[in-house]
């Protein structure tokens, strides 16, 4: 069923689209990870604009992680105050962001920055994860500890203007969830991802958060700032289109309903391991793309003339 996309300016399958948000949300609740990392690219893949895939995942963003807050927050496990401060971070990283991506987009590199910007930040951290994942594995087989204390203090924490978070039980600069906010935002306006695969880590092992309060709290921010990235993209750089947003959406509610099911069957280093060789997969075919000669060398486009 063929159905047309007024931003993208395209006709896509509908049933595809629905496939690829059930696909994504199965791997969401599979892996307890958002998605975005992931929608992005295969939108790329099937001929959808990147400065339009990436505009419309920030958009499905918003409401994936509204649904996980409110669970979150029946357990208790937000801390207002720390989300409120990468909040404030990740307010100015969105607009200088979309600012940036502006410019690019005129200028004609935006899909190139994209692709670059997923290539080395999503392999980077897969071969991370795959690494402490598969040391974790072998950690286990050899029958061993685990590593004990994950968060040690260092120069960071000298850093002034001290806070106190009660709810996450520590005393910190403010200065390290701002620096955390900031490049969220920057990684919700140019990579449209909601930047969990790197709040999570730096959350537990800079600011020295329980691993309780992490998933709510990066949550409650990231409902925000893809928020103000939604308004601003549609607003500035009109790249949100809202009819690809609902079928992706309507696919990934039912997917993750089914992921989230089969998740207890696997360990949590096996499913990391798994979730980093599938990244792996997609910054492949990304950088493969991004060296491989194009289909059309040649293509018409209108430019605006000055008056």
């Amino acid at each position: 069923m063929q159905i047309y996309l007024p931003i993208a300016e395209l006709s896509v399958n509908a049933i595809l689209i629905l496939g690829m948000g059930a696909t994504v949300g199965f791997l969401s609740g599979l892996f307890g990870v958002g998605g975005g990392f992931l929608m992005t690219p295969l939108l790329i893949f099937i001929g959808i604009p990147p400065a339009v895939a990436v505009g419309t995942q920030a958009n499905q963003l918003v409401a994936a992680s509204v649904s996980g807050v409110l669970a979150h927050w029946r357990r208790g496990n937000v801390d207002v105050k720390m989300g409120s401060v990468m909040l404030a971070g990740s307010s100015v990283g969105t607009v200088i962001g979309v600012w940036i991506f502006g410019i690019l987009q005129r200028l004609g590199q935006i899909d190139t920055v994209i692709s670059l910007s997923y290539v080395f930040f999503l392999g980077l951290i897969a071969v991370l994860m795959l690494a402490e994942s598969l040391r974790a594995m072998s950690r286990r087989g050899r029958g061993g500890r685990g590593r004990g204390k994950l968060h040690k203090h260092n120069v960071l924490h000298g850093l002034p203007f001290k806070l106190r978070f009660h709810k996450s039980r520590l005393y910190i600069s403010a200065l390290l969830p701002l620096s955390i906010g900031l490049l969220a935002g920057l990684l919700v306006a140019i990579m449209g991802i909601g930047g969990g695969f790197l709040l999570v880590p730096a959350m537990i092992y800079l600011l020295g958060m329980p691993a309780s309060m992490v998933a709510g709290t990066s949550l409650f921010q990231i409902i925000f700032t893809t928020a103000i990235a939604t308004f601003l993209q549609a607003y500035s750089n009109q790249t949100v289109d809202a009819l690809l947003a609902l079928l992706l959406l309507t696919g990934g509610v039912i997917g993750a309903q089914f992921g989230t099911r089969v998740a207890g069957q696997l360990k949590a280093e096996q499913a990391r391991a798994l979730l980093a060789m599938l990244v792996l997969i997609v910054c492949l075919k990304l950088a493969v793309d991004l060296v491989s000669p194009p289909a059309d060398l040649f293509s018409i486009d209108i430019v605006k003339g000055r008056v």
